[in-house]
């Protein structure tokens, strides 16, 4: 087994392989930082985002945005994704509607659009932790706007309809296989020992990785470190088979995160 190599403040990453499975837009952010802290980057996405299915029912549910109480956007995704439709059917952010996000980075992005005052919740970036703010309690006869892509969990909406609340969804985005990806050159590298750590961000791209990978590739996959930011992602990741996963704190910095992991997958 090689000796590690010194720690250098200036490449903390150095030795580290690290496969990213986001869609290309999330990607390239997270593999500038890894390759600027010295490590090596290596990009599979297990899914692709592209426009809604129906690009005319998005623009009728946006033709009621400005009499909603609440729009909650599920995730930065769906932030970015229905942007462009917003601006084009209002103009811009209608000032008397309340906006709410699943999770501080899904807030970050409304942010950057000059949207103002986002509800979210502080902690963990999921929905339980969005319905537990006490703005959200009653809702009898209000009316909420859930942004969101094609499929996913129903219970935001089923619990605020539960409350009182008049739920209706902008479908804004679907998820679909990715294409043109170079599998085999990732597969060679991970033969070849140089990817030490997986970073999975939902269900859906770690279910489109198993479906990209060969039997071979699944085998590494399920034996590689995979770190992901939810536990409910983690618990899927264990029924696939995959050895060893670890939830990432709630917005902690990728860097530092994985600095701290460098201790358990050096060599």
């Amino acid at each position: 087994m090689a000796e590690p190599l010194p720690f250098d403040p200036d490449r903390p990453l150095a030795g580290l392989g690290v496969l990213v499975s986001r869609p290309r837009e999330r990607a390239v952010p997270i593999l500038r930082e890894i390759r600027a802290a010295g490590g090596e980057a290596w990009w599979l996405p297990g899914v692709e985002i592209a426009p809604p299915p129906d690009a005319q029912a998005l623009a009728q549910a946006l033709a009621s945005l400005p009499e909603q109480d609440w729009a909650i956007f599920v995730s930065p995704t769906a932030v970015e994704q229905a942007w462009p439709a917003i601006t084009r059917a209002h103009g811009g952010w209608p000032a008397a509607v309340r906006a709410a996000a699943v999770g501080r980075a899904t807030a970050r992005a409304l942010a950057r659009h000059g949207v103002p005052e986002v509800l979210a919740p502080p902690g963990q970036a999921d929905s339980e932790a969005l319905l537990a703010l006490p703005q959200l309690q009653q809702l009898q006869a209000r009316r909420v706007m859930i942004f969101r892509g094609v499929g996913g969990r129903t219970l935001l909406a089923d619990t605020l309809a539960a409350r009182g609340a008049q739920v209706s969804h902008a479908v804004c985005y679907r998820r679909v296989p990715p294409q043109g990806v170079d599998v085999e050159r990732v597969l060679a590298a991970w033969r070849a020992g140089r990817i030490d750590l997986t970073l999975v961000y939902s269900r859906e791209s770690l279910d489109g990785l198993m479906l990209l990978l060969d039997a071979e590739g699944q085998r590494l996959l399920q034996r590689t470190p995979m770190l992901v930011p939810h536990p409910r992602i983690a618990e899927h990741a264990r029924a696939l088979g995959v050895q060893s996963v670890e939830v990432m704190a709630a917005e902690a910095p990728l860097a530092s995160t994985l600095i701290e992991r460098m201790a358990h997958v050096r060599h």
